[in-house]
C-alpha cells in the first residue's frame, strides 16, 4: 500500500482512523499530516455524511464504486470542487470479519474539466452553426454518416429526419449529380472541392415535385489530432435568386443591345412587309417563344383594308389552314387595342375557347400552352395589328417579356407609320391632291371629335336622368309602399280576426273565401316588400351565417320549387368564411336567381349552385366601381339554359324589365336582388351568352371574429297570450291600423291604451299612474314627432318601458344603411296576428 502510486487510504476500525500512502498525501493537500491517524468523518467533515455511509457498507462487507464523482473539499484552505473515481472493499482481520474498509482514491478533476471545456466549445460551435445564415451540415466516416444539419439546411432541403443516416440513405434524389463522388473525393484525398451557384436537383421527400435550386458551397475534409480524415463539412448558400437576377441582367443587356438593333433596322425600312417580319422574329428572340406571328391590318391602293400575317419559328403553313382570328374574348383586347394578354396555360385560361370538341384549341393547331399577345398602335391611336407569341410549355412567359415586347410593338407602330405615310405619298399623284386629302381628314377628324363630345354629353345626361328617375321611383315605392302597408295591415288583420271569430263553423265557401282573401294580402305584400328591396329601403336585419348551411337548408324548397325536370347540383367550398347579412333575404334572392334559371330552361336543365372563398384585388376594384377590395364570399347561380344577348344584360337590374311574358314577372326580382346584395355592402355580377346560359355571381363581405348561431327554428308553438296585469300603449296615426292593433292586443288577454300621435302617448305615460311594459309605436308619425323620438321621451318618463317599433316603410330614425340600429326591436307592416303575438311576448319575457 505505502509503495503504490495511486492514492490508497486504510480506514480501520468503526471509527474509520485513517493510514494512508504518499500518494494519498498529496491528494490531502494542506490537511496532510494533522489527518494522517484522524477519524475520517472529522478528518473530512465537509463529507462527513458521505464517509459514514462508506463505513457502514464497507463493515458491513458490501463494496461501492463511484466514477466521476464530485465532492466539495476543503484541501488548499478553500473549498472546491472535486472529481473522482472511488472504490471501497471491506479489509478482513483476524478473526475474518471486516475490520477495516480500503479506498482507492484516483482524483478526475483535470479530465473532467477538460471534458467539459470540450463539450462546451462544442455547444458554442453547434449553436453557431446553427444560427449562421448559410446552410451546414457535417458528416462522419467514408459512408458520410450525417451528425448535424443546421436551420437553414433544413429550409433548403428540408432535413429534419436525417442525422444518423448516411447522406446517400438521407438523400437519394441527388444521385447521379456527382455531389456523392465529391465527398468521396474529399474524405480520401482531404483536399476540399467547392461549387460555384451549381445547379441541384432533388426532392424533399420521395413523393415531392423536384426542385431545382442554384447552390454556391465548399466539402472541407475534418481531421482529428493525427491529421487524419474523419468526416467532411459542408457550408453553403442558396444563391438561385441572384443567379436569377444575374441572368435577368445579362439577358436584358441582349435585349436594352437587340432592340437598338431592331430598332435601327426597322427605322431605315419603308416596306410594310420587311418591317413586321423583322419585328416578328425580334418578338421570338427577345420573348423566348417557340412561335410568333403578327397579324396587320393592310390599305391596298383601293383604300379597302385586310388583314395579312407573317410567322416566325415555324413553317408558315402550319397556319394557312386556319381562319384569321376573330373577336373572341382572348383576342379582342388585342385587335381593339385595350391592353396587352398574357396567360401562363391558355388551355386553362377561361377567356379562350368553350367547345368541348376542340377544349378550346382547333385540330391540327400549335401546342400552345403558355401565351402572350401584344396590341400594335399607331400614334393616332388606330389598331395597327398584334404581335402573337407562343411556347408548348406552360409559364414560360413573365412581365420583363411582355416590357420588352411592349417595347418592341411601340417600334414596330413608329415603323408601320412611317411605310404607311411612305406609301401613302407614293400614292399621290400631286402635292395638292395630298394636302386636300388631309385638310379632309383633318376636317373629318374634327367633326367626329365634336360628334364624339355630343354624344358623350348626351350619354352622361341620359344617366343623370336614369339616376334621378330610379331616386325618384325610390321614393315612390317608398310612400307608396308605407300607406300599402298600412292597409295590408288592416287588411290581413282583420281577415285573420274573422276566420279565428268565424271559427270551423263556418261554410266551406266563407273559409275558402277568407282564406283567398289572406294569400291575395300576402301576395302583396311580397310585391311591397320587392319594390322596397329594389328601392333599397327595406330594414334588413343581418346576422352571422354559414352560407353552406343556408344553402343545404334550401335543398328540399329547391327541389320541390323547380320541379322535377330540372336537376339541382350544389357545389359548397370546404373552409367556406361566414358573413353577415339577412339570413331571410339571401335565402329569398337565391330562390328569386333558381326560379328565374328554371324559367331559362322550360325544356328542362340543370342548375348549379356554388360557394367559394374569393378576393378583389386593386385590379378588380379599378374595373367595378363601387367595389372596395377585400375577402368576400361567393354565392353561384347558373343554369344551361337559352342565356341572354349583350342588351338584355345591360338591363337585367332595372326595375321592372323582364325577358318573360306578360302576367309572369314583375320586373322586380332581379332588381330585388340588387338592392339586398349592394344594402348588405357586397357586390353582384351576371355572365351571360346566348345559347350558353347564365351565371350570376353575388359577392358578400366576409365577416371575421363572430360566431354563427346556432339555427333556432322548431315546431310551431301556440299564440302566447297576456295578462290584464301587463299594459301597451299604442302610438299609430293611422286609425284603422290603430283600431286593428288595439283589438288584437285585448283580444290577447292585455290592458291597452292608445294614442293617435306622439304628444298624445306622453301625455298619456305623464298621466298613468300605474305600470305601463310596453309601447307599440309606428316610426312615422304626424306632426314631425317619430317614433324614435317618442320612444326617448317615453324612456325618460319610465325608463324600465320596453319598445317595439312598427313600419311598413324604413327610414332614418331606426334604419341606418339598410339596417336597424343596435337594440331596436321591429316589426314590419302588415303583420300577422300570431307574429304579433309573439313578438309581444317575447319582449315582455326578456326582464
Amino acid at each position: 500500500m505505502v509503495r503504490s502510486p495511486i492514492p490508497l487510504v486504510l480506514l480501520w476500525g468503526e471509527e474509520g482512523i485513517m493510514i494512508y500512502n504518499d500518494a494519498y498525501s498529496e491528494f490531502a493537500g494542506q490537511r496532510h499530516p494533522a489527518l494522517l491517524g484522524s477519524r475520517v468523518r472529522e478528518g473530512w467533515p465537509e463529507v462527513a455524511d458521505f464517509n459514514d455511509n462508506v463505513m457502514k457498507v464497507g463493515l458491513a462487507g458490501g463494496t461501492l464504486t463511484y466514477r466521476d464523482h464530485v465532492l466539495t473539499l476543503d484541501r488548499q484552505g478553500r473549498f472546491e470542487e472535486v472529481w473522482l473515481d472511488l472504490g471501497y472493499s471491506p479489509v478482513i482481520d483476524e478473526s475474518g470479519k471486516p475490520g477495516g474498509v480500503l479506498a482507492i482514491v484516483v482524483e478526475t478533476t483535470e479530465r473532467v474539466l477538460a471534458s467539459k471545456r470540450k463539450e462546451a466549445e462544442a455547444e458554442r460551435q453547434r449553436r453557431q452553426f446553427e444560427q449562421a445564415p448559410g446552410f451546414i451540415i457535417t458528416m462522419t466516416g467514408p459512408d458520410h454518416v450525417i451528425g448535424f444539419v443546421n436551420e437553414a439546411h433544413r429550409r433548403v432541403f428540408g432535413s429534419d429526419d436525417w442525422v444518423g443516416k448516411s447522406i446517400r440513405e438521407a438523400f437519394p434524389s441527388i444521385a447521379g449529380q456527382g455531389f456523392f463522388e465529391a465527398l468521396d473525393q474529399v474524405y480520401r484525398t482531404g483536399e476540399p472541392v467547392e461549387f460555384d451557384a451549381t445547379e441541384v436537383r432533388y426532392r424533399r421527400a420521395p413523393d415531392a415535385e423536384e426542385e431545382v435550386r442554384r447552390l454556391t458551397f465548399i466539402y472541407s475534409p475534418v481531421v482529428d489530432d493525427a491529421g487524419r480524415v474523419t468526416g467532411t463539412f459542408c457550408e453553403g448558400f442558396d444563391v438561385t435568386e441572384q443567379h436569377r437576377a444575374h441572368q435577368m441582367l445579362e439577358h436584358t443587356a441582349r435585349n436594352l443591345e437587340t432592340i437598338n438593333r431592331i430598332g435601327s433596322a426597322i427605322a431605315a425600312q419603308l416596306d410594310t412587309d420587311t418591317v413586321v417580319q423583322m419585328v416578328t422574329d425580334a418578338g421570338v428572340e427577345l420573348s423566348g417563344a417557340q412561335f410568333g406571328a403578327f397579324f396587320y391590318n393592310v390599305i391596298n391602293a383601293a383604300g379597302e383594308s385586310y388583314m395579312l400575317y407573317t410567322i416566325s419559328g415555324v413553317d408558315r403553313a402550319e397556319f394557312d389552314k386556319f381562319p384569321m382570328p376573330r373577336n373572341t374574348p382572348i383576342f379582342g383586347p388585342t385587335f381593339e387595342g385595350s391592353g396587352v394578354v398574357r396567360s401562363g396555360d391558355i388551355l386553362a385560361d377561361p377567356r379562350y375557347g368553350t367547345m368541348d370538341t376542340y377544349h378550346g384549341m382547333p385540330p391540327g393547331h400549335l401546342p400552345v400552352r403558355s401565351y402572350l399577345a401584344v396590341p400594335v398602335v399607331s400614334r393616332s391611336g388606330e389598331v395597327l395589328g398584334g404581335l402573337f407569341f407562343g411556347h408548348g410549355e406552360t409559364g414560360r412567359f413573365e412581365d420583363r417579356h411582355e416590357q420588352l415586347l411592349v417595347g418592341i410593338a411601340g417600334q414596330a407602330a413608329v415603323a408601320i407609320d412611317n411605310a404607311r405615310l411612305y406609301q401613302a405619298a407614293q400614292r399621290e399623284l400631286a402635292e395638292r391632291r395630298r394636302v386636300e386629302d388631309e385638310l379632309r381628314e383633318l376636317n373629318q377628324g374634327l367633326e367626329d371629335r365634336i360628334a364624339a363630345a355630343i354624344d358623350e354629353r348626351e350619354v352622361a345626361q341620359e344617366a343623370l336622368r336614369q339616376s334621378q328617375k330610379m331616386e325618384s321611383i325610390g321614393q315612390l315605392t317608398g310612400g307608396i309602399a308605407h300607406d300599402f302597408n298600412n292597409l295590408l295591415t288592416v287588411i290581413t288583420g282583420n281577415v285573420e280576426a274573422a276566420k279565428r271569430h268565424v271559427g270551423d263553423q263556418a261554410e266551406a265557401r266563407v273559409q275558402r273565401a277568407l282564406g283567398n282573401a289572406l294569400i291575395g294580402a300576402e301576395r302583396a305584400a311580397t310585391l311591397t316588400q320587392r319594390l322596397l328591396a329594389f328601392s333599397r329601403r327595406q330594414p334588413l336585419n343581418p346576422r352571422p351565417l354559414e352560407p353552406n348551411k343556408l344553402v343545404m337548408g334550401m335543398s328540399e324548397l329547391l327541389h320541390r320549387t323547380l320541379g322535377e325536370v330540372v336537376a339541382v347540383e350544389t357545389v359548397l367550398a370546404a373552409g367556406l368564411w361566414q358573413v353577415e347579412a339577412d339570413a331571410n333575404q339571401l335565402e329569398n334572392a337565391i330562390l328569386n336567381l333558381a326560379v328565374n334559371a328554371r324559367d331559362a330552361m322550360p325544356e328542362g336543365g340543370k342548375v348549379t349552385i356554388e360557394t367559394a372563398n374569393t378576393h378583389f384585388d386593386q385590379a378588380y376594384v379599378a374595373a367595378n366601381a363601387g367595389v372596395l377590395p377585400g375577402q368576400y364570399v361567393m354565392i353561384c347561380v347558373s343554369d344551361t339554359g337559352m342565356g341572354m344577348d349583350a342588351d338584355t344584360l345591360g338591363r337585367v337590374f332595372e326595375p321592372f324589365f323582364t325577358t318573360k311574358d306578360v302576367g309572369k314577372g314583375t320586373g322586380l326580382g332581379l332588381s330585388m336582388v340588387y338592392g339586398f346584395v349592394k344594402q348588405s355592402g357586397g357586390h353582384i355580377k351576371v355572365y351571360s351568352e346566348p345559347g350558353e346560359g347564365t351565371t350570376v355571381r353575388i359577392y358578400l363581405p366576409r365577416l371575421i371574429g363572430e360566431t354563427v348561431p346556432d339555427d333556432a327554428r322548431g315546431q310551431d308553438v301556440p299564440v302566447p297570450e297576456g295578462s290584464r296585469d301587463e299594459t301597451i300603449l299604442v302610438c299609430e296615426d293611422d286609425d284603422d291600423v290603430r283600431a286593428y292593433t288595439v283589438e288584437a292586443l285585448r283580444e290577447l288577454g292585455y290592458r291597452v291604451l292608445e294614442a293617435h300621435d306622439g304628444q298624445s302617448a306622453l301625455r298619456l305615460l305623464d298621466r298613468q299612474e300605474g305600470p305601463v311594459d310596453l309601447l307599440f309605436t309606428d316610426v312615422v308619425l304626424p306632426e314631425g314627432m317619430t317614433g324614435a323620438t317618442v320612444a326617448v321621451e317615453a324612456r325618460r318618463l319610465r325608463p324600465e318601458i320596453k319598445v317595439l317599433f312598427t313600419t311598413g316603410y324604413a327610414r332614418n330614425a331606426i334604419v341606418h344603411h339598410g339596417r336597424l340600429d343596435p337594440g331596436v326591436e321591429l316589426i314590419t307592416k302588415p303583420f300577422a296576428y300570431s307574429d304579433l303575438a309573439a313578438r309581444i311576448r317575447d319582449l315582455l319575457d326578456r326582464g
